[in-house]
């Protein structure tokens, strides 16, 4: 059987989502992405699908618009996935904090894996901060490979084994000794 797990710390796939940014973040987003910078050398691919992404990159402060959009694309990412922030403005609110339309920042609505702070971050933060995600994403890929027992010892009644009893039932935790 051909196993992709191992595949995806080599190939992530990032979501790019303006929230409502003056676009000075997603100008260094660009420069990253460049030959100068060459974030894709990491195997990175930017696309536009939320069900094929794996690193959620979020620009600008939160507005009252934005907010319905960026939970449900945060919510249609299949698990495990990685959020983040870069900016100021998408950390708090950065210069538009208190405005009628901006809330704060992202992590009021969606968790936030790591956050890169500037106006405007620079490429090499970005780099950085992607790659900080990528030992994230490996970490909680790993979390979600581990097995979780689902049975209960089975017992033996006078030299025959009883196995009637050993699922758990909905809701019950084993408890380990």
């Amino acid at each position: 059987m051909f196993d992709l797990k191992k595949y995806r710390k080599k190939s992530p796939w990032i979501l790019h989502y303006n929230a409502g940014s003056c676009n000075g973040c997603d100008i260094e987003i660009l420069a990253s992405l460049a030959p100068k910078y060459d974030l894709e050398r990491f195997g990175v691919i930017n696309t536009g699908n939320p069900k094929q992404s794996d690193i959620f990159l979020v620009t600008g402060p939160v507005t009252y618009r934005s907010r319905e959009r960026l939970v449900e694309l945060y919510t249609q990412m299949p698990e495990p996935k990685v959020v983040i922030a870069v900016g100021s403005c998408t950390c708090t609110g950065g210069v538009f904090r208190d405005m009628y339309n901006v809330e704060d920042g992202i992590d009021r609505y969606i968790p936030v894996d790591v956050y890169i702070a500037g106006c405007a971050v620079s490429p090499e933060l970005i780099i950085d901060g992607v790659v900080k995600a990528l030992e994230i994403l490996e970490k909680k890929s790993k979390e979600m490979e581990k097995a979780l027992k689902l049975f209960k010892e089975a017992t033996s009644e006078n030299g025959v084994i009883n196995r009637r009893n050993v699922a758990l039932k909905v809701g019950e935790v084993h408890e380990e000794n």
